[in-house]
């Protein structure tokens, strides 16, 4: 069975399409990705009605890029699958509507998929996939969370941020130290430069005793130490940013670990964009071998919101009969969709 995947909930529009196996981890066969960074960069953040219109201009001709890549057609595609939620409510409704009304016109079944059980799943895309059960830290734009997972569809919340996400604190960083857009890339390659101990950054709930996270009082301490500084240098502003992201990293190291601790898990899965920085991997991989634990992740490429991810995780719910397929036309959206609200749906 071949899942065609179309993610659009925010500045990224992606198609993916998969292939499952009897019995093994779906085959991704091709994937494109568009990222608007350049359009929204010259407002220092998304603008949700460009971010839909230019979804529209996007997503038909990577559709056809995926499916010649893969060497298949329409007529090979059987269940088209779209990120129903959560999201931009504008950028979601133009996926949506484009995979219900290519499913419709082949006479195929849709299934609207949460953005974040993708994430969740995208590391059965890398060589080396982890099993279940596992503890996942999913570190996604606006979401931070700590899940313990059983299995497909099986999530228990241990942990989430209870104001700003580290996503949000490298980027809202990122802006206060002059930086482009998308900040967090930016403030990551900058601190490379930069001494992490320059300045003392608080680490939120870093003691608290529970795995929720907090860094909004860290995006406010980056702030008051750029007005202190006034006209900062380049060395200083390379120094603040290895300072910043070291405090985030302090926090989510921390917090992940002790996750493995308490739950005597062995197998961490970090998805999400943050989990592409490099010194998070760094410490994560290290301080998971002291515990005898291992780290996995999705491919770099597949870090950041794609339709891979989207087609995978439809599959996957296929595949166990968790999916609960619609062939009338009819969808809706879900803007604001708390994971924890994701019930098992059979067929």
């Amino acid at each position: 069975m071949k899942v065609l995947g179309i993610e659009s909930s925010c500045d990224e529009t992606g198609v993916a399409l998969v292939e499952t196996r009897p019995g093994g981890v779906p085959r991704l066969l091709a994937e494109a990705l568009h990222s608007q960074a350049d359009m929204h960069g010259a407002y220092g953040g998304v603008v949700p009605e460009l971010a839909s219109r230019d979804h529209i201009r996007r997503v038909l001709p990577l559709a056809r890029r995926v499916l010649a890549d893969a060497g298949s057609t329409v007529a090979d595609i059987d269940v088209v699958a779209y990120t129903r939620g959560p999201g931009l409510a504008g950028a979601l409704l133009v996926g949506a509507g484009v995979a219900v009304a290519l499913a419709a016109a082949l006479g195929k079944p849709a299934l609207g998929v949460h953005h974040l059980e993708g994430h969740l799943l995208s590391p059965f895309l890398a060589d080396h996939a982890p099993e279940f059960p596992f503890i996942a830290l999913l570190v996604s734009g606006g979401h931070t969370q700590l899940m313990r997972v059983e299995g497909v569809g099986r999530y228990e919340l241990l942990g989430e941020t209870i104001d700003d996400a580290a996503g949000e604190a490298f980027d809202k960083s990122a802006k206060l130290l002059g930086l482009g857009y998308p900040g967090g890339p930016a403030l990551a390659r900058l601190a490379d430069f930069g001494n992490a101990d320059a300045f003392a950054l608080p680490r939120p709930l870093l003691h608290s005793g529970d795995l929720d996270f907090s860094f909004a009082g860290l995006k406010t301490a980056v702030m008051t130490q750029v007005k202190k500084l006034g006209n900062v240098c380049e060395q200083e502003r390379a120094d603040l940013a290895a300072s910043t992201q070291a405090a985030i990293v302090d926090v989510l190291v921390a917090k992940s670990l002790k996750a493995l601790k308490q739950t005597g898990a062995k197998r961490l899965v970090v998805a999400g964009g943050v989990g592409a920085n490099l010194r998070l991997r760094e410490r994560l991989d290290a301080g998971a071998a002291k515990l005898k634990a291992r780290v996995f992740y999705p491919p770099l490429a597949l870090c950041t919101d794609n339709g891979a991810m989207i087609a995978l995780a439809a599959a996957l719910r296929l595949q166990h009969g968790l999916a609960a397929l619609h062939e009338d036309g009819a969808f809706d959206v879900r803007p604001r969709w708390p994971l924890a609200e994701l019930e098992p749906e059979t067929r």
